[in-house]
């Protein structure tokens, strides 16, 4: 690609004089950066003492330093704690709380981090850091600033948690009595309500109720909407705390209380909590009390408060399932048909509005429907377990499909992160999504596609296995239409700068040789894998493909196929010497190949057996010692260890001699300075390593059980394609067999039916004698002719009608013998050698009917030359 680039470039007068007007441009815009630099004032300013130790600068930086500096002082402070703790809280801490009082955001802002990161790193023990710390905490929590009071509060609930529970009821505790007060600032009090909730899951049950309850049902009235929101929001902590009881006497009437209040986010966090409580409500309070609020919040939410949609979507399926036990079925149709209506809002007319309406949505009504859309796709699973895995067809399904061709990428991006989970609960109806899969793989957002790859190996498995209930048909007629949508969406990932998403999907491939037959993987794949390999310009991309490459190589059922691919792998790498002979240059690509082929090597030594590297890449990845590249030699000799790993003893003989001639080459040839230090250090390594014998030794017990795992495994791949091979033959040698059966019954049939008219023919003639002429025999043949095809049977029932039964049985008994003499002539040798070389095989019935001829010949000899004579004359 960079020669065309190169050719296209523009070197005439006029072109290069415009680019030296571009460089004066440049350095106009230049000269301002430069007199905006620090001034030599300023540097002495900003200067200090090299010879001062940590301690010593942070404490000057803190007493007169700028702003900046007294910043990344603060933001030191773990590791001056982890140097030394004592004495940066005896100098460095006190500095610190007194400019805090006066720092601006950004210091307040790194000091409540690094308090933070001090307590989990454990630089002091937790007295000394409640003494030190906490109090410069709980002093910066009513900052002016909302952030910076957040990010203290964000600090404080996490020191709480490890704080000792005396420390917590002395030091917070008892002054959030005063700070909770009506009186105090609204800052103060939504402080207050998150602290009780972090505090009610500290104490034991009668102290909440003693000393937290109180505040918790004063804050629940308060005068501000957003402090009985926020106190709403903590109830649930509150309920954990206190128990099942205390919950249903005094946190459920609160909650029931606010889920009236004429603020609407008040009624939205009272319904928040209910459904997160769900489970320490008993059956009387969840179909007296919740059931009766649930449904006025469904009827208000699209009637009057659209508000809550959002939300109501979002728990939606965890309200189904908590109350599933106390629906009756027509509030069990209800519930659906409402999930049902929220999945399409939107997509369709809803509310009663025309088509103009609709046009004239705001832009923030149609995110809150995408967003009430996506939490439905976030719910399905849980709605498949609210109707019953066997209803999905009859109840689900067209959901499903709406859902999985939605328009909005965030709706079909969360359908693909449930798939897995949906497949998992259809189990054996699996089949019925297949399309949906399909329609996924080639979607045309390549975020929904990396969602879905993230369990495509256990989802295709579920595909190809789930079904089993349902016979094999529907796992055969699954794989038609996969495939091709597998090598789709390779494609559009391999096409995109998503490179993250390529490489994803070529690791996620390497299950389908336990999915996809041999021979599709071989064609479809395989290839594929081997020209991303060679071509794409990504290494991560490629070291996937080569590890997948290899995985289909280690199932591949034909050594024919086998040996193919490993062939254009040690050819791939030779390109470069070959050119270098030819005298010339294609060094780039060349020289990318054979390091990739090195990489692809690494991956057999990890799947393969250790004589199947020996027997085919062992050889090939020491040729490339003489590499003319120095990278490519470097990678080698980090290599050799792993390669030397693979040699069994004396089995590799001669194998260890070639690695060490090679190794004294590089020692004695080699020229560049690191790969020479390389290789002296991959000798030193080479020196300690031992060798594994042919024989079990204790040292390598479990390595060597892996690789006679893995050989076994090979020569049960090269068995089966024996007997595959094998089966093919005979069932070929059957069908030719069967074919010359055939053909030899008719000619059989043909024979018997022309002896028949003959001995018709001599019998009329010698009861009618010889006076008849010619014509008369002509009539009589094709009469005898047109009877004996239609008539004659094997048994031979028209010489039944003989009068004289014991004259036509023998009479019977030379036809037949006749008829088979004259079946034999008619074969051809090679059809009969081949007949007497299977004789003994009953499978065939030709010789077995052989047998029977021989033996009525043996039999009837006497009569066999009587007629034969008769049929000479």
């Amino acid at each position: 690609m960079r020669p065309k680039i190169f050719s296209k470039m523009d070197f005439s007068h006029s072109s290069l004089f415009g680019y030296i007007e571009d460089l004066q441009e440049l350095t106009i815009i230049e000269r301002p950066v430069r007199r905006s630099l620090k001034t030599p004032e300023e540097i002495e300013r900003l200067t200090v003492d090299e010879e001062l130790s940590d301690i010593e600068r942070a404490v000057y930086l803190l007493s007169s330093g700028q702003d900046i500096q007294g910043t990344s002082v603060v933001a030191n402070l773990p590791v001056l704690m982890r140097q030394n703790p004592a004495e940066t809280l005896r100098r460095v801490l006190p500095k610190i709380r007194e400019v805090l009082h006066v720092a601006g955001v950004e210091m307040q802002l790194t000091a409540a981090v690094s308090f933070l990161t001090v307590l989990q790193e454990e630089s002091v023990s937790i007295h000394t850091y409640s003494h030190s710390f906490l109090h410069v905490i709980l002093q910066n929590l009513e900052h002016r600033d909302a952030g910076v009071s957040n990010a203290w509060l964000e600090t404080l609930l996490a020191v709480i948690e490890a704080l000792p529970k005396e420390t917590v009821r002395h030091e917070i505790l008892n002054p959030l009595v005063s700070k909770a007060q009506l009186s105090q600032t609204l800052q103060s009090r939504l402080v207050s309500c998150k602290i009780m909730g972090k505090v009610a899951k500290k104490f034991e049950a009668h102290i909440i109720k003693r000393e937290v309850l109180p505040l918790v049902k004063s804050l629940c009235q308060d005068v501000e909407y957003e402090v009985r929101t926020c106190m709403c929001q903590q109830l649930e902590h509150v309920a954990r705390g206190i128990g099942t009881e205390l919950t249903k006497t005094v946190v459920l009437p609160e909650l029931v209380e606010l889920a009236r209040d004429e603020g609407s986010s008040v009624r939205l966090a009272a319904f928040e909590t209910l459904v997160n409580l769900l489970d320490m409500f008993d059956a009387d309070d969840r179909s007296q009390t919740i059931l009766p609020l649930v449904k006025s919040f469904c009827e208000k939410s699209f009637k009057a408060d659209e508000s809550i949609l959002v939300s109501l979507s979002f728990h939606l399926g965890k309200l189904c399932n908590g109350l599933y036990g106390i629906f009756t079925p027509e509030q069990h149709l209800r519930f659906l048909e409402f999930y049902k209506k929220l999945s399409t809002l939107g997509l369709q007319q809803e509310n009663g509005h025309n088509d103009n309406q609709l046009h004239l949505q705001t832009l923030e009504q149609e995110k809150k429907y995408i967003s009430v859309r996506k939490n439905c796709a976030y719910n399905f699973p849980a709605m498949i377990v609210f109707v019953d895995p066997k209803n999905f067809h009859l109840e689900l399904y067209s959901i499903f499909f709406c859902l999985c061709h939605d328009p909005e990428v965030s709706v079909r991006y969360t359908m693909a992160i449930s798939f897995f989970e949906v497949a998992k609960l259809l189990n054996s109806d699996v089949y019925t999504i297949h399309k949906e899969l399909v329609t996924l793989l080639q979607d045309e957002s390549l975020e929904v596609l990396d969602a879905l790859v993230s369990h495509l190996p256990e989802i295709l498995e579920l595909m190809t296995n789930g079904g089993e209930n349902n016979g094999s048909e529907s796992k055969l007629l699954s794989i038609p239409d996969l495939i091709p949508a597998l090598t789709t969406a390779e494609q559009r990932a391999a096409t995109s700068l998503k490179w993250r998403t390529h490489e994803k999907l070529l690791q996620k491939y390497a299950c389908l040789p336990h999915i996809i037959p041999s021979d599709q993987i071989y064609y479809r794949f395989l290839h594929r894998m081997l020209t991303i390999i060679l071509t794409n310009n990504v290494l991560p991309v490629q070291k996937a493909a080569a590890r997948t490459l290899c995985v289909y190589l280690r199932y591949n059922r034909k050594q024919e196929q086998r040996h193919e691919v490993i062939q254009k792998l040690i050819e791939r790498k030779m390109i470069f010497p070959r050119l270098l002979r030819n005298e010339k240059l294609g060094q780039g690509k060349s020289y990318w190949n054979r390091l990739r082929f090195l990489d692809t090597c690494e991956f057999i030594m990890e799947l393969f057996s250790k004589s199947f590297f020996c027997k085919y890449f062992f050889l090939p990845v020491l040729e490339l010692t003489h590499d003319p590249v120095a990278n490519v030699r470097m990678k080698l000799c980090c290599l050799l260890p792993k390669v030397k790993s693979t040699l069994k003893i004396p089995t590799d003989k001669h194998l260890l001699q070639q690695l060490e001639l090679c190794i004294r080459k590089l020692l004695c040839q080699e020229k560049d300075k690191d790969v020479l230090s390389i290789v002296k250090r991959t000798v030193l390594e080479l020196d300690r390593m031992e060798i594994s014998v042919d024989a079990f030794q204790k040292r390598f017990y479990e390595n060597d059980l892996l690789d006679q795992e893995k050989e076994r495994q090979e020569h049960l791949l090269l068995e089966m394609e024996q007997l595959e091979k094998q089966k093919q033959k005979n069932e070929g040698r059957s069908t030719n067999i069967n074919d010359k059966m055939f053909e030899k019954k008719r000619r059989d049939s043909k024979t018997s039916s022309v002896l028949a008219k003959s001995i018709n023919l001599s019998m009329s003639g010698s009861s009618s004698g010889t006076s008849a002429g010619k014509e008369e025999k002509k009539s009589k043949l094709v009469r005898s002719q047109s009877f004996s095809t239609q008539v004659l049977h094997p048994k031979y029932s028209n010489i039944d009608k003989c009068p004289n039964k014991s004259s036509a049985t023998g009479y019977t008994s030379s036809v037949s013998g006749m008829g088979k003499s004259c079946m034999l002539s008619f074969c051809d040798d090679s059809f009969r050698t081949h007949s007497a070389g299977n004789s003994g095989n009953a499978a065939f019935p030709p010789s077995s009917s052989r047998n029977l001829f021989n033996s009525a010949d043996q039999k009837n000899n006497g009569n066999k030359e009587s007629q034969s004579r008769k049929m000479s004359m």
